[in-house]
């Protein structure tokens, strides 16, 4: 097929050293800080599903890739936008996150896979990333992700955005500098939804710097139609984290009560409570070292029926740069499952190695 191109952004930027944070998982990191600080009684307001392994899908791994994977803990993180509050069965997960433990260092290192990214989603059909969920919860997620990224997870937390207006709400809201243009698209998209589904005041805004309260961050959060669409979008998102943990660590034992109460029944999880608790009572012990978006090489474009996908140039050689990445393994063996997905997704759209381009997020 043709390729079609987009100019890239004329500044560079260093790969290696981008931090794409993603909104849910430094939500739930806070709370777990804060529960390690306040109390664990509250563990038992989180909703808990178990997973067995022989549910979850995944690829014929090399034993050496085994042997890397069997020395780190790899959990799926899902922020679902499923329009009904505590209900994790259906919706699509506008934010798919790894978050890969080194069992020895303690060290984490967390990977936002795009949305929009064209992987294998069902059986012999190539989709966005993100409808997985919708058809089939966490299990369905989960085995998307290994079986496109030669990974074996089994463990996932998933959270809806209500959890990120309580939180915002119970810290009094944070400071945030509008544009005009992200002010009229949260008006006229967005603050009326979060708020009828979150059962909350909508308040509209104005260009310039301000206070915004949870369904007005959430809606922040949510604005992709700018320049940079989803990618700028992550870098709201991440504004919004930077905020949240701000006001959060000045915050009284009554606001983190608050933060609490919000934000954990608003949680499905494999981990047990013993788990959580022990991550809570350790908190100290790990540390977040770095943050990067999934694919690393890239194009978006417009195949077919399937809309506007980022497509990864190509899927095996991001794999294994995410091998690299992860787990300090520039040697990795690569399942036939992705050499032959990634050889189906240069088929499809005609992008290859040569054809990433430099997006400036």
């Amino acid at each position: 097929m043709e390729k079609k191109k987009t100019n890239p952004p004329s500044k560079k930027h260093a790969r290696r050293k981008r931090r794409v944070r993603i909104l849910i998982f430094e939500i739930i990191l806070l709370t777990f800080l804060l529960v390690g600080l306040y109390g664990w009684t509250k563990f038992g307001m989180i909703t808990h599903e178990t997973i067995r392994e022989e549910e979850v899908k995944t690829n014929d791994i090399a034993v050496e890739a085994q042997e890397t994977l069997s020395g780190y803990w790899n959990i799926a993180l899902f922020g679902v936008d499923n329009r009904s509050n505590g209900d994790f069965d259906t919706g699509h997960s506008d934010t798919i996150m790894i978050c890969s433990v080194n069992n020895d260092t303690k060290e984490v290192r967390l990977v936002s896979v795009y949305r929009d990214t064209l992987l294998e989603v069902e059986e012999d059909s190539l989709q966005k990333a993100t409808n997985a969920y919708q058809y089939g919860g966490a299990k369905a997620a989960i085995g998307m992700l290994n079986t496109n990224l030669d990974l074996d997870i089994k463990d996932y937390v998933s959270v809806d955005f209500k959890a990120l207006t309580d939180a915002i709400d119970a810290v009094g809201g944070i400071e945030i500098e509008l544009t005009d243009e992200e002010a009229d698209i949260m008006n006229t998209n967005y603050i009326t939804e979060v708020a009828y589904v979150t059962k909350k005041a909508a308040n509209f805004v104005s260009g310039g710097y301000q206070t915004l309260d949870g369904v007005q961050a959430t809606a922040y959060c949510r604005v992709r139609y700018t320049a940079g669409n989803d990618f700028k979008r992550a870098e709201r998102q991440r504004t919004v984290v930077s905020k949240l943990v701000e006001k959060a660590k000045q915050a009284s034992l009554i606001e983190i009560n608050d933060l609490i109460n919000a934000v954990f029944p608003n949680i499905q999880t494999s981990l047990s409570s013993t788990q959580l608790i022990s991550l809570a009572r350790q908190y100290k012990d790990y540390e977040l070292v770095d943050t990067v978006g999934f694919p690393f090489e890239k194009i978006t474009d417009n195949v077919g029926s399937k809309g506007s996908v980022v497509i990864p140039t190509t899927l095996e050689s991001n794999v294994e740069e995410l091998y690299e990445y992860l787990f300090a393994d520039e040697e990795h063996e690569m399942s036939e499952k992705v050499k032959s997905l990634s050889e189906e997704i240069v088929n499809l759209t005609g992008y290859d190695e040569d054809d990433g381009v430099d997006y400036g997020f």
